[in-house]
């Protein structure tokens, strides 16, 4: 891609995801995506309603008069994005691709992150770690996230979360806030997923192609698989394999479901014929 058509699209990008950032997810984010912890802050009269537990004994005893303890929230969070950048992204049959989901949700989610003080880091993946980038604060830095989103190639074109699951429980210590943006079309991922989990906060969002849904009557057609090349040619007009094919999405959709269910892990769906606004919204507030 020419510097200045990337530039452009990386302009075009910001401006649209920004402003939903600070109207829309601003608010939402901050009370869906905790800090560490509380620490102390100060103590004050005990009012009526107080938890009895909060009550600080010494000073109570020194002036005779209930105190209780306050905190406040360690609001500051790490925050990771890892990001799908396997071939199946570049599919999609009517408003976006894949990929340019992926990209506009990720730059979403990096701009609310920097509006409520917090780092934001991206790890790009395919059957491998890809790229890493460390997590950094600034609109500078997001920006080059949305250039590298818009621009850059993977070396493989297969898809595998065992390897950036890993690499995130691995290389990012203290726990984070992480979202897993793809359409989850991989080998089992389960237990990475869990070893994960059981360390950081982790969302799923998994996007996802309404013709990928069914396949349609169109007769014999030769299709190709993105990740692998492979290409053959199906009759679409057996109604056998179109049967097939739509007990194999169900058992999919079911599948990936479940293993976010057992392993902890809040997800939602996002279609490219359709508005993300909303399914984000909603997951921030199922939190």
């Amino acid at each position: 891609m020419e510097a200045t058509e990337l530039l452009k699209k990386v302009r075009k990008i910001e401006i649209k995801t920004r402003g939903l950032s600070r109207h829309i997810f601003a608010g939402e984010y901050h009370s869906a995506f905790k800090g560490r912890g509380i620490s102390f802050s100060e103590v004050r009269e005990y009012q009526y309603g107080d938890d009895i537990r909060s009550i600080d004994w010494n000073v109570t005893a020194r002036f005779n008069h209930p105190y209780v303890k306050v905190f406040e929230e360690e609001r500051e969070l790490t925050v990771m994005l890892l990001i799908d950048v396997s071939g199946s992204g570049n599919f999609g049959t009517t408003v976006s691709f894949k990929k340019d989901i992926m990209t506009e949700v990720a730059a979403v989610l990096s701009f609310s992150a920097i509006f409520n003080n917090d780092k934001i880091g991206v790890i790009f993946f395919s059957d491998k770690v890809e790229k890493f980038i460390p997590p950094q604060k600034g609109r500078k830095h997001i920006l080059r996230i949305i250039r590298e989103l818009l621009d850059f190639k993977p070396q493989s074109s297969k898809t595998n979360l065992d390897e950036p699951l890993r690499f995130l429980t691995n290389a990012i210590k203290k726990r984070c806030t992480a979202f897993i943006i793809s359409d989850f079309i991989v080998p089992d991922f389960e237990e990475a997923l869990r070893i994960a989990s059981n360390k950081h906060d982790i969302a799923a969002l998994k996007v996802f192609d309404p013709a990928e849904m069914a396949i349609p009557d169109l007769g014999m057609i030769k299709v190709s698989d993105p990740e692998t090349g492979i290409e053959k040619w199906i009759d679409t007009s057996s109604a056998a394999t179109r049967d097939a094919y739509a007990k194999w999405w169900k058992n999919h959709i079911t599948t990936v479901k479940n293993i976010f269910k057992r392993c902890g892990v809040d997800s939602t769906e996002l279609r490219t014929d359709t508005d993300y606004v909303k399914p984000l919204i909603k997951l921030f507030k199922k939190r």
